[in-house]
């Protein structure tokens, strides 16, 4: 047995915050919605950035955002619903849980798929070719999904199975998956932290990649799909809280999810960069490119 003095210095696990709402008077300040809110914010920055890079207009994505997040947040609820549905629909659940997004429960794939809607509804209203628009959102996605995960850490929520590892998770025991019980003291894999980090390095990846090789053509969007679902398959199978499809076929369903997006987007990717090497050139459709600001 060796014993390092470096070691003993360092944290043996990682406290869960004692709560997660603070309230300003009557107003109640949720940790898992500002994660959420600052993870939005994040996002339309770099999504702007990245577009006007792209020769798009300032305030572009600000205007497709008014569209994305709404759709997305009813996506992500009600993917979370439609795969969780016996906690609210069931003997014992309350279906007016089911509207309680400030309590957790979002399914990222719903958010994506139903924000997509919202990108292409907002695209068409302005002239906005769908692919390259999508190109430059994505790596934002990215860093609002690794700052909305800590709102699990406040939420205490979705964490993984116990370990003894230096950066294992307290949990209070009334955070605990329902019918379970763990020895005092046990520690959790914070999946949440995974996750943020993967994102993170997905991002920082995603961009270099797309400096690099000049993607066009819904490649970088296939790229996070492909980088997100990777990360995300492996994640899931730490995971330990209770849901509905937890066994199908032997795997999670989200694990099920993600290994099929992952297939689909490394497949897309290939057959784009075979067919459209170049990046596109034009990011709004003919005739309806904004017009010149007046100078003087």
């Amino acid at each position: 047995m060796t014993s390092w003095p470096v070691l003993q210095l360092l944290p043996l696990s990682i406290p869960s915050p004692s709560e997660g709402i603070w309230y300003l008077g009557p107003l109640p300040l949720r940790g898992y919605a500002l994660c959420i809110i600052l993870g939005i914010v994040a996002a339309i920055w770099i999504g702007e950035r990245r577009w006007v890079a792209r020769g798009g207009r300032a305030g572009d994505i600000q205007d497709l955002a008014i569209w994305a997040v709404p759709f997305g947040l009813v996506g992500a609820r009600a993917y979370h619903v439609a795969t969780d549905a016996g906690r609210y629909f069931g003997a014992d659940g309350d279906p007016w849980q089911a509207l309680y997004i400030w309590k957790g429960g979002l399914g990222i794939w719903g958010g994506i798929a139903l924000g997509a809607v919202g990108v292409v509804l907002g695209a068409r209203r302005k002239g906005i070719r769908l692919l390259p628009v999508l190109d430059a959102m994505a790596p934002g996605v990215l860093v609002a999904q690794a700052l909305g995960r800590w709102g699990n850490w406040f939420n205490q929520e979705l964490y993984g199975r116990p370990t003894d590892l230096p950066w294992g998770l307290e949990i209070d025991p009334a955070s605990w998956p329902p019918g379970r019980s763990f020895e005092p003291g046990t520690t959790f894999h914070p999946t949440f932290l995974y996750e943020s980090l993967w994102a993170l390095a997905a991002f920082a990846v995603l961009v270099w990649a797309d400096r690099r090789f000049r993607l066009g053509h819904g490649q970088v969007l296939a790229a996070y799909v492909a980088l997100y679902s990777l990360g995300r398959g492996w994640i899931e199978t730490l995971r330990i809280d209770d849901v509905e499809l937890s066994d199908v076929g032997g795997l999670r369903f989200n694990v099920w999810t993600s290994i099929v997006l992952l297939v689909v987007a490394v497949a897309f990717l290939v057959w784009s960069r075979r067919r459209h090497p170049e990046r596109e050139s034009q990011v709004y459709e003919p005739g309806r490119e904004p017009a010149d600001e007046p100078t003087g």
